[in-house]
């Protein structure tokens, strides 16, 4: 007996029918419902918060509060709905906006105009609070504070180490290097300078040129990720003041947040993120099929290879992973497609090392993946030539995707898992608990 099974492919959907008995799963993250009201949950977290007293006992009459929020890039967190509740609780224990100051978590991207300021906080927040970019290479802005035991040399931003108190803010998810975001990634990379963002991101890289990706920074791993337990040091040394991070469905929607001390609070929503998006699966399947998630999860390759990077981890040794992304805009951004121009990935790994960024490492990683779980992608025929020079295999159809994973196997009856969502849902094995958030 077979089923049928439905994939998005940007605003359209594939289907592919398997036998029954060849379905070992269908990988999917846990329903949650979406809160209903996001100024009262917001007031809840900030006024039972954990590891810590209320804010409103916190700060004190005429702080210099310094709230630290993520830039563009991380619009989907939402800061425009979840900013005004903080600023009134802030009024209310007898802060006034005057003397609080939004830092904008820029890291190394590029700076803010009004119109993003706008877009990323809401109106209402751009016209109460003066807004400050944290700009990595702006060497003038940024005092040192100390060394990590790992060698790192930390530079912070001055006005959050001149605040009297300092907020984080921001989303907690799976993260592909650091386990989770969220949390002390405010800090770092968010209001670090260049060469420490750099010192600490080249950590995710393995200690032995050639060897590419570190295997411990990954999805998940708190307990032995160097890069993540780096960023921890450097966090600790600000030792800000308090933490409000929110916590999301798999459709994206606000599930909550969390409020309190800047690194309990913020376990606490790792483990809240993981309840939602980490799938414990029974056991590696021959054949994972995944979609990227559709529009706009799938509008270029740098957003549809979440699918690759979660889906790979539920593909047996020598199995085979199948993608469906339809990538609209395949070489968007320009910043990520120029690292598949590298003839090899020794040659992508040799550029990354003398100048870390995120989609360079996003690049270096899929190399890999590909090297070890040959990737089948099906998308649209003009990505061919691109998708080919990443290191993947291409077709049109799950059809050809199917008999070419048979004609790899050498078998026509392997054991297939799916995942609908495969951009948002991490799956790990029952019996491997080692890396989890704990």
């Amino acid at each position: 007996m077979e089923k049928q099974f439905s994939l998005a492919f940007g605003l359209q959907e594939l289907t592919v029918s398997l036998p029954q008995e060849r379905v070992v799963e269908v990988i999917e993250g846990r329903k949650t419902p979406a809160i209903k009201s996001v100024s009262e949950a917001v007031r809840e977290a900030l006024n039972y918060p954990s590891a810590s007293p209320a804010l409103r006992e916190v700060v004190r009459l005429g702080d210099k509060t310094v709230i630290i929020a993520s830039d563009i890039t991380r619009q989907w967190v939402r800061h425009d709905l979840f900013l005004p509740a903080l600023l009134d609780e802030l009024n209310s224990a007898g802060v006034s906006d005057c003397n609080i100051t939004l830092v904008t978590a820029l890291g190394a991207h590029r700076r803010h105009t009004l119109e993003d300021h706008k877009l990323t906080y809401g109106h209402e927040v751009v016209s109460r609070v003066p807004i400050i970019q944290s700009y990595a290479l702006d060497n003038a802005d940024f005092v040192h504070i100390g060394c990590t035991s790992r060698g790192t040399e930390v530079h912070i931003n001055r006005h959050v180490v001149n605040g009297d108190k300092v907020i984080l803010t921001g989303g907690i998810t799976y993260h592909s290097m650091a386990g989770f975001g969220g949390g002390r990634k405010a800090i770092l990379p968010g209001v670090a300078g260049y060469e420490t963002i750099q010192a600490n991101h080249r950590l995710c890289l393995s200690p032995e040129l050639g060897h590419g990706p570190h295997p411990e920074c990954r999805q998940g791993n708190l307990t032995t990720n160097s890069m993540h337990l780096d960023m921890l040091e450097i966090a600790a040394m600000v030792n800000p003041d308090f933490l409000l991070n929110a916590i999301f469905t798999a459709a994206g929607d606000f599930a909550g947040f969390v409020a309190g001390h800047w690194h309990e609070a913020w376990l606490l929503g790792c483990r809240k993120a993981e309840e939602i998006a980490g799938v414990p699966v029974a056991g590696p399947a021959d054949v994972v099929i995944a979609s990227a998630g559709g529009y706009p999860k799938d509008i270029n390759f740098y957003q549809a290879s979440k699918a690759i990077e979660n889906a790979c981890l539920a593909v047996r040794a020598g199995g085979i992973l199948i993608v469906v992304m339809e990538c609209r805009e395949i070489s968007e951004p320009p910043d990520f497609s120029q690292w598949f121009d590298y003839p090899t990935l020794y040659a992508r790994e040799v550029a990354l090392r003398k100048a870390f960024t995120v989609p360079g490492f996003v690049a270096l990683k899929l190399g890999f993946i590909a090297k070890t779980t040959p990737v089948i992608v099906v998308s649209l025929p003009e990505n061919k030539d691109f998708l080919e020079k990443a290191g993947m295999l291409f077709t049109t159809s799950l059809e050809d995707a199917l008999n070419l994973a048979a004609e790899k196997l050498g078998q026509q009856d392997f054991l297939v898992s799916i995942m609908p969502h495969g951009g948002s849902v991490v799956p790990f094995q029952k019996s491997d608990s080692q890396g989890r958030c704990e």
